[in-house]
C-alpha cells in the first residue's frame, strides 16, 4: 500500500492501467477484493475522465466497501435525507448503475466508556468465536452481507456524488485465499457470480498479508493485543492519513470480509482499546437497518469517520459504515457532513463444504 493523504475510492477516475494496479494494493483487507472489482468494472470512466477540461478529483476508496435507485425498507432507516448523484445505464455487465447517496443523522461521539464498552466486546466476540467452527481442508469461508456507498465521480459530463445500491453480496474463500467465488450484482450482474480463484488475470498470486488475509494467515497472526498492534502499525506504516487511523482501519477491515480465528477475534477489539482517538458512538445504523452503539475513529484530515457497530444489549458485531462528519475541502465541497460513504451488514459468516453451497445447502 502507498502512502497517500485521503483513502481512495475504488474508482479512483484520475489514472489508467497503472492506476488501477496501484489503486488495488492500497486497499484495506476486507475491501481490497471489492474494490479492485468495482475499479476494473469501471475503467472506462478512468478513460473518460482524462479527457475531461477540468483537472479529475481523486475519487475516495469508499467504501463501498463503501459499495439506492428505490431503495429497500431496511435501507430507509439509514437515510435522513438523500443527495440527489449521477444516475446512468450501465454497459451491459450491470456495474456501472450510478444512484443517489445516502445520508445520515450523526450519532453523538464521546471518549467516555470506551474501555468498559470494548471489553464488553471482547467478551462478546470470545463467546461467538468460542462456537465457530474451523475451516478444514476443502471447505470455504461463506460471508453474505448488504452493502452500499457513496463517493465523487468524474465523467466527461462533470463531476457528481454518486453511489452505487444497497445490494447483497456473497463470497466463498478457501483457507489459504487461493480459491473463491463472488456474487454481487454490483460488480457483475449475472446470478451466477464470478470466480475469485487464483492466479490472477497477470499470473499472480499475491501473497497473504493484513491487507488481504487468508483464513490461514489470520492463524498465525498473534493473540496478544499489544504485539498485534504492534505489528499492524509497523506493517501499515507511512500508510493512510495518519498511523493511528490505519491501525483503526485496519482492524476494521478484518471485522468484515475475512473469518478471524477464536483466539483472534477478541483480541483485536483489545488491540483497538490501545489506539488514541477511539470514540464511542451512541447510534449507528448497519446496512440492513439495524440500529446498535458504534466503536469509532474521526480522520481528521478526510473528515470522515469509520464505525464498527455493535447490538447495544449483546454486543455482537452487526457491521460497519464510514460518515462524512466534517466538511473536506478536497471533494469541492460534493460530500456534505452526514453523507454515508460506505456501509455494510454481515448477514451470515461460516463454514461451507463446498464453493457457491450456502448454509441451507450444506450436508
Amino acid at each position: 500500500m502507498t502512502a497517500n493523504t485521503s483513502r481512495n475510492h475504488p474508482a479512483e477516475e484520475d489514472g489508467s492501467a497503472e492506476l488501477l494496479s496501484g489503486t488495488a494494493r492500497d486497499l484495506p483487507p476486507g475491501r481490497h477484493q471489492f474494490h479492485k472489482e468495482r475499479l476494473m468494472a469501471q475503467i472506462h470512466d478512468l478513460q473518460q475522465a482524462e479527457h475531461t477540461a477540468a483537472a479529475p478529483m481523486r475519487e475516495r476508496r469508499r467504501r463501498l466497501l463503501r459499495p439506492a435507485i428505490a431503495l429497500p425498507l431496511t435501507a430507509v432507516a439509514l437515510a435522513a435525507a438523500v443527495v440527489v448523484g449521477l444516475t446512468r445505464s450501465d454497459d451491459g455487465n450491470g456495474v456501472r448503475d450510478y444512484s443517489p447517496a445516502l445520508t445520515t443523522t450523526l450519532g453523538a461521539a464521546s471518549s467516555k466508556g470506551v474501555p468498559q464498552l470494548l471489553d464488553q466486546i471482547s467478551l462478546a466476540a470470545a463467546r461467538s468465536s468460542s462456537s465457530r467452527p474451523d475451516v478444514g481442508p476443502g471447505q470455504y469461508i461463506y460471508i453474505k452481507s448488504e452493502s452500499a456507498d457513496s463517493y465523487v465521480s468524474n465523467t466527461d459530463s462533470g463531476t457528481s456524488l454518486a453511489g452505487h445500491p444497497l445490494h447483497t453480496r456473497q463470497t466463498w474463500m478457501s483457507p489459504d485465499g487461493t480459491k473463491g467465488w463472488l456474487i454481487d450484482p454490483a460488480v457483475n450482474k449475472s446470478p451466477e457470480g464470478e470466480t475469485l480463484s487464483l492466479p490472477d488475470e497477470q499470473g499472480n498470486t499475491p501473497k497473504p498479508s493484513l491487507n488481504g488475509p487468508s483464513y490461514d494467515y489470520l492463524t498465525k497472526l498473534t493473540t496478544d493485543p499489544d504485539k498485534l498492534l504492534a505489528k499492524i502499525y509497523a506493517e501499515t506504516k507511512g500508510q493512510g492519513n495518519s498511523p493511528d487511523q490505519e491501525a483503526f482501519s485496519t482492524i476494521g477491515d478484518l471485522l468484515v470480509e475475512s473469518y478471524p480465528p477464536a483466539e483472534l477475534y477478541p483480541a483485536l477489539f483489545k488491540a483497538a482499546e490501545k489506539i488514541p482517538g477511539v470514540v464511542v458512538v451512541d447510534d449507528a445504523t448497519d446496512a440492513a437497518g439495524r440500529h446498535g452503539v458504534a466503536v469509532a475513529r474521526l480522520d481528521e484530515t478526510s473528515g470522515e469517520r469509520d464505525e464498527w457497530i455493535f447490538d447495544s444489549k449483546s454486543h455482537v458485531f452487526l457491521g460497519v459504515r464510514t460518515v462524512q462528519v466534517r466538511k473536506d475541502s478536497e471533494d469541492g465541497g460534493l460530500i456534505p457532513p452526514g453523507t454515508i460513504l460506505f456501509t455494510n451488514a454481515i448477514l451470515e459468516r461460516t463454514v461451507v463444504d463446498g464453493i457457491r453451497q450456502t448454509p441451507s445447502a450444506k450436508s
